[in-house]
């Protein structure tokens, strides 16, 4: 069931029908013919379930008690694989943030007790930041339910339509980098 308990037939079947995004496009095809307005309704469609389902995320997120910043830190830690450690400029490289942004995430998850940071015993100047077994475990707990719930949201879809949109949008990420 999709997330409003409807059939995924019957949401097929209202998605068929025209919508606020088709709209918008036929009225620009109205009131300028020869401006090229295909594009709406896949960018402005993009843009919508963008913004709904970055809503429904933090939305999500508060409920299971993490915020994004701290889910995107202990997240990319424990994808690192055992001893869940990486210097902070490797966090920020693979959290796609600045070096400045991590230092203050750390210093926050630190204070909850999610991580700590460790000196490299090799190169004083080098430090760690290690996921500590509150973070491992809160990490596990928001994923399970995170992942879950986005779980529900595709089900509308088929394995076949899941697959195939998430090929479409790697083709179009990778023209947009």
């Amino acid at each position: 069931m999709s997330k409003d308990n409807r059939d995924p037939a019957d949401v097929l079947s209202d998605s068929r029908a025209p919508d606020a995004v088709d709209a918008i496009q036929l009225a620009w095809q109205r009131e300028r013919p020869g401006t090229p307005a295909g594009s709406i309704g896949v960018i402005t469609r993009i843009w919508r379930a963008g913004k709904l389902l970055g809503d429904d995320r933090r939305r999500t997120l508060t409920r299971l008690g993490v915020d994004a910043a701290t889910l995107d830190l202990l997240a990319t830690l424990r994808r690192a694989g055992e001893p869940y450690r990486l210097t902070a400029g490797e966090i920020a490289g693979r959290a796609l943030v600045s070096a400045g942004a991590i230092s203050q995430r750390v210093a926050r998850a630190e204070q909850a007790g999610l991580v700590r940071r460790d000196r490299s015993a090799v190169d004083r100047r080098l430090s760690y930041v290690t996921l500590t077994g509150h973070g491992h475990a809160v990490v596990e707990r928001v994923v399970d339910g995170l992942l879950g719930h986005e779980e529900d949201l595709l089900a509308v879809l088929t394995d076949e339509q899941r697959q195939t949109l998430a090929e479409l949008l790697r083709i179009l990420l990778a023209s947009l980098s």
